[in-house]
């Protein structure tokens, strides 16, 4: 459980990288996923928690990894994912705010996270933080640099019961001042009557969880959408599987909308 800041990197060279990219095979879809793991680097330990903590939302994303995946093949697109949970840093919020490195999350207390000093968050975020970030950022920068049309989304889930609440929304759909994509994918997810679709639900800007929509989609000035599935939808293969398919028609209605041009057939290649 010791922070351990000392001059050793908080990543060995034996373990994973701290970002995943999957290089498109086809324009114009860059799908994100920060929480895609529950892995902590063995320097931090177990950061003061139960094993099966980590199968819990606190640490990760379940099942978005998955999902981000299967668009990135269904459309051939690119895919940066994170390799290290939301516990160590998290990679959705800005690396000064306190809960970038929470003490608590929901009502579960994180003992690994107490009284970090300076060091420790540097090193958290220079080990971590900051090269996911940076490899999106690379990523951007190649294709501006190449005229590449990009439509920037990224992937989480949410859990079905919060604090005690009851959220009634299967998917919902966060943007950050910038509508272009949202409004159609909307539209498309809420054809179904039985689903219910959340527009900035159940987060939105306020909530502190667009800064990666905001700093390589709006800031950017690029077609972006965030998009929240509920985790208990997200638990077999062909529940996956018909996440991808809703999600990558509304998806696909969005950019049409845009008048981007793209093909699926290169995600079969």
């Amino acid at each position: 459980m010791k922070h351990g800041a000392d001059d050793a990197p908080l990543v060995s060279p034996d373990e994973p990288a701290p970002v995943e990219v999957i290089a498109a095979r086809a324009d114009p879809f860059v799908f994100v996923c920060e929480h895609a793991s529950n892995r902590v680097p063995r320097a931090l330990g177990d950061l003061g928690l139960p094993p099966e903590a980590f199968e819990r939302h606190i640490a990760w994303d379940p099942g978005a990894a998955l999902l981000t995946r299967a668009l990135a093949r269904r459309f051939g697109g690119a895919a940066v994912l994170q390799a290290y949970s939301r516990l160590v840093i998290d990679c959705n919020r800005a690396p000064e705010l306190p809960d970038a490195i929470t003490p608590i999350s929901e009502d579960t207390a994180i003992p690994g996270n107490g009284d970090l000093t300076s060091a420790d968050r540097a090193r958290r975020i220079d080990a971590v933080w900051t090269p996911f970030h940076a490899a999106i950022d690379a990523m951007m920068a190649g294709r501006r640099m190449a005229g590449r049309p990009t439509v920037f989304v990224t992937l989480h889930s949410f859990t079905p019961v919060y604090r005690g609440v009851a959220r009634p929304w299967h998917v919902g759909l966060i943007e950050a001042d910038d509508r272009r994509l949202a409004e159609p994918m909307l539209a498309a997810l809420a054809a179904d009557p039985a689903r219910v679709v959340g527009d900035n639900q159940p987060y939105s800007a306020k909530d502190n969880v667009d800064y990666t929509i905001r700093r390589h989609g709006r800031d950017r000035d690029l077609p972006h959408v965030m998009i929240e599935v509920r985790n208990d939808l997200l638990r077999t293969p062909s529940d996956i599987e018909a996440w991808t398919r809703r999600l990558g028609d509304a998806l696909a209605a969005g950019t049409r909308g845009l008048g981007i041009d793209f093909s699926e057939a290169a995600a079969d290649g």
